[in-house]
């Protein structure tokens, strides 16, 4: 049991119910995070899809920004997929009034990029890192990297467009895989989870 993470979905909004399924069958152990205490006691995050302004706004109010920045400063591995990858870039194109990031990848990235909702669309997408062909990767109102600084690792295309990027222990994609049945990149997550646990 020792050698079981245990990673906390960050549950301020957005899919938080698909990523604890994900991550469970990855051999995780899962929990959902809202509170600084709750982030203390995790070994890795996943910063779920949603609205990435409305979770940045949630994330100051619940006292939660700061600490995850520290977290994230500090090391510990998380894994941000759509809205999670915007919180996790340096820098957003065109940011929101009052969106900030907890950053952690050197990474512009440019929101809703793919387009609108009624534009959502699945891919197959081949992931550097991924065994057994590519991932299947749901793309809704999706943003994508517009450039990357000299410490991130593209890790996927799509479309001429960087959609996965992975710096030190911080792993971002633009696409939803934890809607699709496809835990591989879960599993990914929890392999860099267990190798600095």
């Amino acid at each position: 049991m020792s050698d079981t993470p245990v990673i906390g979905v960050l549950a301020l909004q957005g899919d938080v119910r698909e990523h604890l399924i994900a991550l469970a069958s990855a051999d995780a152990l899962a929990r959902p995070v809202r509170r600084p205490e709750e982030l203390a006691e995790v070994d890795g995050l996943v910063i779920p899809g949603g609205e990435s302004t409305t979770m940045s706004k949630l994330a100051v109010l619940f006292g939660m920004m700061e600490p995850l920045r520290e977290r994230v400063r500090a090391g510990m591995p998380v894994y941000g997929t759509c809205a999670g990858m915007i919180l996790l870039a340096e820098k957003i194109l065109d940011p929101r009034s009052g969106q900030e990031t907890v950053g952690g990848i050197d990474m512009i990235v440019r929101r809703n990029a793919f387009g609108r909702q009624n534009e959502s669309f699945e891919a197959a997408v081949e992931v550097a890192g991924i065994d057994g062909g590519p991932v299947e990767g749901v793309f809704i109102r999706a943003p994508w990297v517009e450039s990357v600084g000299a410490e991130a690792e593209v890790i996927a295309e799509h479309g001429g467009h960087i959609v996965a990027v992975r710096q030190r222990n911080v792993l971002a994609t633009s696409f939803h895989p934890e809607l699709t049945g496809d835990h591989r990149m879960h599993a990914l997550f929890v392999e860099m989870v267990r190798a600095v646990k």
